[in-house]
């Protein structure tokens, strides 16, 4: 039995406007955790600092939004998310403008951290999308929206490097801090008012979201599966320009940061891994995708010396890898409308974790044997999560996947 109550939903008022709208805000949102990972040495120079310091911004601002997703998103259960949205992204703003005016990189570190606790409007308004859609189509809003947060996070990184290239690092930051503060306004207007989904004092509020893990088999189940999506995901990305920089290709950065927009195609063909929810085939898409994944990385162990098997990888990978995230979400949705919010925590949370570990393992396994053991760990993992998507998908999964 559920460890969650699960409440009607509430009136479905997603239009496709307002699905658009969600998603551009979650993809800005989310784009602001990379704006300075391509301007490390841009910014170091400009302020007089060590580049290795300077590589503390990118470590800041994802200790940041892992705080944020922690204390600030289970609120959306709670609050009046058309006030919440708004404010954080308004306190976003205020630092954004911080990080743009920064006199000096201590006080940059301090206002990048604050960027990462405040960006989190994305994962408020994911779980917030699912409460205004009608059932049948939750998995295509659901999925509309994560796609357009993937799609920041790909195109972030190429946008801030052409931008600081023409007027520099700083302008980055303010340009974002005025399109933040222009959907502020818009989605405050947009979002209808909704009474708050339940009332609990703050520290019950956290402390519920271990209850979930440890009450919801679903939720633990898919927690596994995404955190080891998210984890061969960032080995894969991170080992990526240790490859495409070293022989023999001898890609400059504002190439390699250009293969990333290859992923585009990835997130877009798996956004319509929401309608496979819808039709009540999120678990057998769950198996493709995870097969898919395997095939990918026993292909990307001949791609060491072919720019054209590279490219198909990357785009292989993100479909495999994004309609996994799409499909993880709108499953996680299904278990309690009321608890949304914080389950959206507990699996951004988990994805976190997971994306932390492949970083690190992408280094030491370049180390021990290159590309070949990227491609070979990638490849175990996947089957282990595919030996664990089989295992765990019968019994109440079954039941939870056509909620």
């Amino acid at each position: 039995m559920s460890g969650l109550p699960v409440r009607p939903d509430a009136p479905a008022v997603m239009s496709r406007g307002l699905t658009f709208l969600f998603a551009v805000a979650g993809g800005a949102a989310v784009g602001n955790l990379y704006w300075a990972q391509p301007l490390l040495d841009f910014v170091a120079a400009d302020l007089h600092s060590p580049t290795a310091l300077a590589g503390w911004l990118v470590t800041a601002t994802q200790i940041g939004y892992a705080a944020g997703i922690l204390l600030i998103v289970p609120l959306g259960d709670v609050l009046d998310r058309r006030r919440l949205v708004p404010l954080m992204m308004l306190c976003a703003t205020a630092a954004l403008v911080a990080c743009a005016s920064a006199p000096s990189m201590g006080f940059l570190l301090v206002a990048i951290a604050l960027l990462g606790v405040t960006t989190v409007a994305g994962q408020i308004l994911a779980p917030l999308a699912g409460d205004l859609s009608d059932p049948a189509v939750r998995g295509r809003v659901v999925g509309t929206v994560i796609s357009g947060m993937l799609t920041g996070i790909l195109v972030s990184r190429t946008i801030s490097g052409l931008v600081a290239g023409v007027a520099g690092w700083r302008a980055i930051f303010a340009a974002a801090a005025v399109l933040t503060v222009v959907l502020a306004v818009l989605l405050y207007r947009a979002i209808p008012r909704l009474e708050p989904k339940t009332r609990m004092p703050y520290p019950a509020l956290i402390a519920s979201v271990g209850r979930a893990v440890v009450h919801e088999r679903v939720l633990r189940w898919t927690l596994v599966i995404a955190a080891t999506g998210f984890g061969v995901f960032s080995m894969f990305w991170t080992a990526l320009t240790f490859l495409l920089s070293g022989p023999p290709f001898h890609l400059p950065v504002t190439v390699i940061g250009l293969v990333g927009l290859a992923g585009l195609a990835g997130a877009l063909a798996a956004q319509r891994a929401g309608r496979l929810h819808d039709r009540g085939w999120s678990l057998p898409a769950s198996g493709v995708a995870w097969a898919l994944t395997v095939v990918t990385f026993v292909v990307s162990a001949f791609a060491g010396h072919s720019i054209v098997l590279v490219l198909l990888v990357v785009v292989l990978l993100d479909v495999a890898i994004q309609a996994q995230n799409i499909l993880n979400q709108t499953r996680v949705f299904a278990i309690s409308h009321e608890a949304r919010s914080r389950l959206n925590t507990a699996l951004v949370a988990g994805n976190f974790v997971g994306g932390a570990i492949g970083s690190a393992a992408a280094t030491v396994l370049w180390s021990a044997g290159g590309w070949t053991a990227i491609s070979v760990a990638g490849a175990v993992a996947s089957a282990f999560a595919l030996t664990v998507w089989a295992i765990g998908r019968r019994g109440p999964l079954v039941a939870a996947d056509t909620v």
